[in-house]
């Protein structure tokens, strides 16, 4: 009898405890609790709720559960979510409902986004809007979508990289060293120099005829002294301006050599990058450290 009686208290406290963590769960899913507001919303994706589902306000704990899910009756193509929230939550009309998970690998939830603090509280049995749920599937679905896309990509880049490679080779053979020298033989061939010895000796003769002239004339014709005036100033600054040409002249003439052997370097490096874009384009979007690995290559430590 003693033995029986040991398995009966043993049963009955087993019974007690699964009652006991019944309630206590009920309990925290706001079952008994009365003092609830009923909402409800609508998603193209209910992301896996159901009835009991936890409702989650700003991330926080759980303020409520989700009561009911089902298809819209009169919009099929998306379902209607009924759920119940505590009255104390502050849920405002501009308020929205997004399905969410605090991890990864966690269940997802019901979440009630905040609304703005000047916004009137949503009253019961109002509709709040959604933050439409993009699921794992909608993501492999949109990466598919890209494939194609990326493919013309690629081929255009191709095409792009071959008409660049083809200028660049255009250019190179315009900057090779036979046509170099006819370049800087032209260069060397232009006398601007005797042309501007013979404008400033010109300028400084018309000056001095200006002077005799203003000389002769006097102070009886004011207009004519005044055209003769505005007329000696732009002598004046055509003379300075012929200065400043024949300096800019002898300064770049020394240094065309070194410009020339630039514009070369800089063709002969757009070319490797266009050959390296169209052999390799995937060093666009991967690191250049990161040596390619080749079938049968070990795994590096």
């Amino acid at each position: 009898m003693s033995a029986r009686r040991e398995q009966a208290l043993v049963g009955l406290f087993v019974l007690a405890a699964v009652a006991l963590l019944a309630v206590t769960m009920l309990s925290l899913s706001g079952t008994f609790n009365t003092n609830n507001t009923h909402y409800r919303t609508y998603f193209k994706n209910a992301g896996g709720l159901g009835p009991g589902s936890q409702v989650r306000y700003a991330g926080g704990p759980p303020v409520g559960r989700v009561e009911k899910v089902q298809a819209d009756p009169q919009n099929p193509t998306r379902m209607e979510i009924d759920f119940l929230i505590r009255s104390d939550i502050p849920v405002k009309t501009d308020s929205t409902a997004t399905i969410t998970s605090t991890s990864p690998l966690g269940d997802n939830f019901l979440g009630i986004v905040p609304g703005t603090i000047g916004a009137s509280v949503a009253p019961p049995g109002s509709t709040l809007k959604s933050v439409e749920y993009v699921g794992f599937s909608d993501v492999v679905g949109l990466i598919g979508d890209l494939g194609p896309n990326a493919n013309d990509l690629v081929r255009n880049l191709n095409d792009r990289v071959g008409e660049l490679k083809e200028t660049l080779a255009r250019v190179n053979d315009l900057l090779d060293t036979q046509n170099r020298a006819n370049i800087s033989g032209s260069l060397s061939n232009l006398k601007l120099s005797p042309l501007i010895d013979n404008f400033q000796k010109a300028s400084a003769q018309a000056n001095d005829a200006l002077t005799q002239l203003n000389a002769t004339l006097g102070e009886d014709r004011p207009d004519l002294r005044q055209a003769i005036t505005s007329l000696r100033q732009a002598l004046g600054s055509a003379a300075v301006l012929t200065d400043q040409l024949n300096g800019t002249l002898n300064t770049n003439s020394e240094n065309l050599d070194e410009i020339i052997d630039n514009l070369r370097n800089v063709t002969e490096n757009l070319n490797s990058f266009t050959e390296t874009i169209k052999t390799r384009p995937y060093t666009l979007i991967r690191p250049s450290g990161i040596k390619p690995r080749n079938p049968g290559d070990s795994s590096p430590p």
